[in-house]
C-alpha cells in the first residue's frame, strides 16, 4: 500500500458506506468518542451515512464500506465506492464475510425472501411487486465486498471494536498495511 497523499487542505479524504448491514459499524465508528476529534485533524470526512452527502464524491483517499451486497443498488454503490476510492476498507464481518445478511443464501435465490416479504395470504395469485424505484431489485446471491470489487483492507467484527477501527485508520492514513494480528474477532 502506498503512503497516502492527503488531498485539499492536507488532510485525506475519507468516506463512510453502509451497503446491506444493520449500522453497527457505523456506530462502533461513533464510539472512538475523542478520538474522533484528534482524526478531524488529520481527515475531511466526505461522505457518510453520518453526514447529509448524497452523491459519491471523486478522489477519495480512504473508504471503509459496511455491509454485504444484497442488492443492484449495493452492486452499483459498490462499483462507484471503487472507482473513486484509492484504499477501500471491507468494515465489518458483513463486508467481509457477508455474515448475518447472507443468511438468505441458503434459500437458493432471492424469490423466498420476496415471497415471504410480500404474499398476500388473502389474495394468493397476486404477483410480488416489482415496482421500480421502490424497493431494489433483490440479488439471487448476497455477496461480500470483495466479490464484487477489489478490497485492500479488511477490517472484521460484529461490529469491529472501535480500538480495531482507530488502528486500521491510523495505519492507512500512514500507508501501512493494516496490522491485524492478535487482534482480529468475528461475531
Amino acid at each position: 500500500m502506498d503512503p497516502l497523499k492527503p488531498s485539499g487542505a492536507g488532510r485525506a479524504r475519507v468516506a463512510t458506506a453502509w451497503l446491506g448491514g444493520c449500522s453497527g459499524c457505523h456506530m462502533s465508528f461513533l464510539d472512538l468518542d475523542e478520538r474522533l476529534i484528534a482524526l478531524a485533524a488529520r481527515i475531511e470526512l466526505v461522505y457518510s451515512p453520518i453526514a447529509d452527502v448524497k452523491t459519491f464524491p471523486e478522489a477519495v483517499d480512504v473508504t471503509l464500506v459496511e455491509g454485504a451486497v444484497a442488492n443492484e443498488e449495493h452492486l452499483e454503490t459498490a462499483r462507484t465506492i471503487r472507482a473513486r476510492s484509492r484504499v477501500l476498507v471491507a468494515f465489518g464481518d458483513c463486508a467481509v464475510t457477508g455474515n448475518v445478511t447472507a443468511i438468505r443464501n441458503a434459500l437458493g435465490s432471492a424469490l423466498p425472501v420476496l415471497e415471504r416479504a410480500y404474499h398476500d395470504p388473502l389474495e394468493p395469485s397476486a404477483r410480488i411487486p416489482q415496482a421500480p424505484g421502490i424497493v431494489p431489485r433483490l440479488l439471487d446471491r448476497v455477496l461480500p465486498l470483495h466479490q464484487v470489487v477489489p478490497v485492500d483492507a479488511f477490517l472484521p467484527g460484529c461490529p469491529p471494536h472501535p480500538d480495531l477501527i482507530h488502528g486500521v485508520l491510523l495505519d492507512v492514513l500512514e500507508g501501512r498495511p493494516p496490522d491485524l494480528a492478535g487482534r482480529l474477532r468475528f461475531g
